[in-house]
């Protein structure tokens, strides 16, 4: 056991016992491209699905998703070169076998998805028009609408997730807790329905299984390109349930939001596929800083680039640096989203240097999962952001996430149709719960991105510990719990990346900057502390 200081956190949330409850083979929780891929396929075997979701099923981080889809589907490409890509990413973390089943299950998960309606971008003779983005040594990113892949994705999903009448949609609710069986099998979830039509109040659905595709955590930081909803509820639920929850120092920090100014607000992301066709990153003098830094210049992996960012504005003592795309062919054509965000914000990237700046942008951990999605507690699965597969290993190549999504998502759909659990009858618990008041959110965030951010310490990690730990009691309600999540997240997560002493992927130690083999493995985090596991 490593230890390290920690508040005392609730084992459940406070909050009025369930006053309805229905009943449903499955429990979906989330409703980005993990959550809807599993559901209909769930469906097409025949299961009746619930899907929980936070506000309408069109919101959530999948939306947002710019880069595209990484698979391959070029004749001169193989599998094998992008699990390479993918290892070399994850610096010595990614799991060999998971990221088989990554790259040689995603090419088909891809085909499904555009039989299912998803528009890619197709050249004049009718081909995919395949790109290349960060730490990829080859043309194999699937995009839609130039840089408005996530949204087509959305859309196609959501679409055909509403045409299926035995999918039961519960939109706009917050799931609380998870409900256990007798033998500590997952049976259910307890949820807060803000009305809208379905139901209202603290609820309970009732299920055979329990699937968590919740997304990100991104909201426990000041800036970051997650929306709102993004508050850890899914790792949150599952370390008061007392699942294994690893990996979640490695926070990817996307090197290239657009720097608005604006703190605290989702900051629109400046995708690498601009960088992937010619755009450069320049400091204040306009030298391009990224040649020599790594063989792929702009294009190195994000946690490289995000580093060279880092050191730059910190020697220039400035907010951002630039990128330069004012020589990149059509770019208002080609990339649509980001040129009416650059333009909302004053700037054209035809014509200007585009401020940009690290932004908190994707969890490599999560829940940790076995190849089919099962979690530590039998009946809980996990799917998507809040899945640790182990594909990212220290740091998420790019675009691998939505299709991560997809193959895990119908592996999960599988175990659970090949072997269905039993209805079991939940136990509700007796312990009392807790939450935080939602007054201390924005300095918590403020003090997650100065101490446990980019750049981390032992320093840093103990003054993000301490602003953890200076939490007032709350009242039950979404606020209080979205807040409390955040807490949770927060404290394991500073657990974590304080016992890692050493910097590598996207876990940056100023105080221990070289990777030592001494750490290759994994840690695991509890409510109680934080635990060494060897590399699976």
């Amino acid at each position: 056991m490593v230890a390290t200081d920690r508040p005392v956190l609730p084992t459940r949330l406070a909050g009025p016992a369930p006053g309805w409850a229905e009943r449903t083979d499955v429990v979906v929780v989330g409703s980005g491209i993990a959550g809807l891929t599993c559901a209909l396929h769930l469906r097409e075997a025949g299961l009746h699905v619930t899907v929980v979701t936070k506000e309408s099923i069109d919101d959530g981080s999948t939306r947002w998703a710019q880069g595209g889809i990484a698979a391959v589907l070029d004749p001169f490409d193989t599998p094998e070169a992008h699990a390479a890509d993918t290892m070399v990413a994850g610096v010595g973390l990614g799991d060999p076998a998971a990221i088989d089943v990554l790259v040689r299950e995603g090419p088909t998960r891809v085909r499904e998805l555009m039989r299912l309606g998803a528009d890619f971008d197709r050249h004049a003779d009718g081909s995919l028009m395949l790109t290349r983005e960060g730490g990829h040594h080859a043309n194999r990113i699937v995009h839609a609408g130039g840089d408005a892949t996530g949204a087509e994705v959305q859309r196609a999903l959501h679409t055909a997730v509403r045409r299926d009448p035995w999918i039961r949609l519960i939109e706009n609710a917050l799931v609380l807790d998870l409900l256990r069986a007798n033998d500590g099998r997952a049976c259910g979830v307890t949820l807060h329905v803000l009305g809208e039509g379905t139901e209202d109040g603290v609820g309970a659905v009732l299920a055979r299984a329990v699937v968590l595709a919740t997304g990100g955590m991104g909201q426990i930081y000041a800036v970051t390109t997650n929306p709102s909803v993004s508050t850890g509820d899914g790792v949150a639920l599952a370390l008061r349930a007392g699942a294994e929850v690893t990996d979640l120092e490695f926070v990817q920090f996307h090197p290239t939001a657009l720097y608005t100014g604006r703190g605290g607000a989702q900051q629109p992301l400046v995708s690498e596929a601009l960088r992937g066709e010619g755009a450069y990153l320049r400091d204040s003098d306009g030298k391009r800083f990224m040649v020599g830094q790594h063989e792929l210049d702009e294009l190195a992996p994000r946690d490289i680039v995000a580093k060279a960012i880092h050191r730059v504005m910190t020697a220039e003592g400035g907010d951002h640096v630039w990128l330069d795309a004012r020589h990149v062919p059509d770019v208002a054509g080609r990339f649509p989203t980001i040129t009416a965000y650059c333009r909302d914000a004053g700037v054209d990237p035809a014509h200007d240097l585009v401020p940009v700046a690290p932004a908190a942008h994707y969890a490599s951990g999560g829940v940790r999962t076995d190849l089919n999605g099962r979690t530590s507690i039998e009946g809980l699965y996990a799917c998507g952001e809040v899945a640790c597969t182990g594909v990212h290993g220290a740091n998420r190549l790019a675009s691998n996430s939505l299709l991560e999504g997809l193959v895990f998502a119908r592996r999960i759909a599988a175990d659970i149709v090949a072997d269905p659990p039993r209805q079991a009858e939940p136990v509700y618990p007796e312990i009392t719960g807790g939450v935080f008041d939602p007054a201390g959110r924005a300095a918590l965030q403020r003090a997650m991105s100065r101490g446990a951010g980019v750049l981390r310490s032992a320093q840093s990690l103990r003054e993000a510990a301490h602003a953890v730990t200076m939490n007032e009691p709350g009242t039950p309600g979404t606020a209080a719990w979205e807040a409390t999540n955040l807490y949770t997240v927060a404290s394991a997560l500073i657990g974590a990346a304080t016992a890692r002493e050493e910097t590598r992927g996207c876990h940056w130690r100023e105080d221990f900057p070289e990777a030592s083999d001494e750490w290759l493995g994994h840690l695991l985090v509890t409510l109680d502390g934080v635990t060494w596991q060897a590399n699976r």
